[in-house]
């Protein structure tokens, strides 16, 4: 693993629970392929659809990209740059290639190209919806609202099918795999932890530009396309800025543009100090820099129990053995039967489902069963932001999520539809995919069974969840 956090003091770390280090960076094979962009940028645009409050255009992005202007200095400007930029600028220069000076002026163009580009919405075919509409930087780049999913289009009314995630900490998930094995020296690599890894919610791309152009051309969502986006950006106020970073002739091709746009837009959302800037009241805790209070305690501790929350077998809490900060995601797929979400366009048609990884917005792995129902499981720093829970933005609250959780197996009539008496269990997934639903704890009960949490215990729980909320200050206790 790259030295990524060389910056930060952590004692040694503790040994990790059995599914505790399921995590790899992605920079590894960007280095061997020798791209500074593939390595510098592993996310990118917006997995979902939509503007703000009840799909209105939000006027508050030329301030957001102010504020983010303020705290998104440049890697290349930074005294303690991540140890991955210098590493890569150090094998380019040594192939032959751009020199170490090169590559940081190369980074920073596209830095502030992207940021630009992020809060952009004549981007869009609407000329109203910039990424930033819906990822919101003060809410940790979730949407400002609390509907399910968001709306676009050229119309800024079309609905989408899945809520929008936060593209926060995303730079250490792996790319796709179905057999996912640790290295050696993260982990058990004899171990296949399933289907791991992906930039979206079914994992189907492992690039930040690559996701960044769903979004960009999805007719529910920004609803452009290459030649719009181009023509765009060539009329900007940054043009010049777009021709000094990308050459004199980057405009004479759509597509070359196009490809440019999605180059900045991944390598803006690699600055480390806004993307991934590990600086919650958790992270203080385990350096040794703050305690937490009893409730956080115990909500930490109900957290990492295998046999009450068991949240951290998916949600790692531990630091790696590097010393790497947890992600609170081991960047795998599951199952865990969400109710349908009938507010969604999608679900009127009662033969619709949204199987995840094996469809319909992945094709590739289409008609395999085993991946039917299967989500990637996200990071839950900065859960406290946001709005919509789940795939299908289902719940509202971090309570209803942890009811949800406790209840599932206990008290199926309090999420499920009940027609003649009979409790429709997992009523968004399809019989025959039910094999792959988890049964692990907290879905290791039956009706009758007292539920893995009571109304105390889902405060204490919601009380540490606050503790990955990034932008602590000790002051402010």
């Amino acid at each position: 693993m790259l030295c990524r956090f060389t910056e930060w003091q952590f004692a040694p770390p503790p040994s990790p629970d059995r599914r505790a280090l399921r995590m790899r960076q992605g920079a590894v094979a960007a280095l061997a392929a020798g791209s500074v962009i593939a390595l510098l940028a592993l996310l990118g645009g917006c997995d979902a659809r939509g503007p703000g409050a009840e799909g209105a255009p939000d006027t508050g992005t030329s301030a957001r990209a102010k504020t983010v202007a303020a705290t998104a200095q440049p890697a290349a400007q930074r005294t303690d740059a991540p140890q991955i930029v210098r590493v890569t600028a150090a094998a380019v220069a040594a192939q032959g290639g751009q020199t170490r000076a090169q590559v940081y002026e190369s980074v920073r163009k596209m830095t502030a190209l992207g940021q630009q580009l992020f809060f952009d919405p004549s981007l869009s075919g609407s000329g109203k919806l910039a990424c930033a509409t819906c990822h919101t930087p003060s809410r940790a780049f979730t949407p400002a609202n609390a509907l399910s999913v968001q709306l676009g289009g050229s119309d800024m009314h079309q609905q989408g099918m899945r809520a929008v995630p936060t593209l926060k900490y995303l730079q250490s998930v792996p790319a796709f795999q179905a057999h996912y094995h640790e290295s050696d020296d993260e982990g058990d690599e004899s171990v296949d932890a399933g289907p791991t890894g992906g930039l979206t919610w079914d994992g189907r791309v492992d690039r930040g530009a690559d996701q960044a152009r769903i979004p960009i051309l999805s007719p529910l969502e920004m609803g452009s396309s290459p030649q719009k986006v181009a023509a765009a950006v060539k009329a900007a106020p940054y043009a010049d800025q777009f021709r000094d970073a990308f050459g004199e002739h980057i405009f004479d091709n759509a597509d070359a543009t196009f490809n440019a746009v999605l180059k900045a837009l991944e390598t803006f959302e690699q600055t480390p100090q806004v993307f991934y800037p590990y600086t919650s009241k958790y992270d203080a805790y385990l350096a040794g820099k703050t305690q937490l209070t009893p409730a956080e305690l115990r909500g930490l501790q109900l957290f990492n129990d295998e046999q009450k929350g068991n949240c951290a077998s998916c949600h790692v809490s531990q630091r790696a053995r590097d010393g790497a900060p947890p992600q609170f995601s081991d960047f795998g797929l599951i199952a865990i039967g969400v109710p349908r979400n009938r507010a969604l366009a999608v679900n009127r048609d009662p033969h619709f489902y949204d199987l995840g990884a094996c469809g319909p917005e992945r094709t590739d792995l289409k008609g395999r069963a085993e991946f039917c129902g299967l989500f990637r499981t996200p990071t839950l720093r900065n859960v406290a932001l946001k709005k919509s829970f789940f795939h299908n933005g289902i719940y509202h609250s971090l309570e209803q999520v942890l009811r949800f959780y406790a209840e599932r197996d206990t008290n199926p009539a309090k999420f499920y539809p009940v027609v003649n008496g009979k409790v429709q269990k997992f009523d968004d997934l399809p019989q025959r995919y039910w094999s792959n639903l988890n049964t692990e704890p907290p879905f290791d009960r039956k009706p009758g069974d007292a539920p893995v949490f009571n109304a105390a215990e889902i405060r204490d729980v919601i009380a540490f969840l606050n503790t990955l909320t990034d932008g602590w200050q000790p002051s402010a206790q």
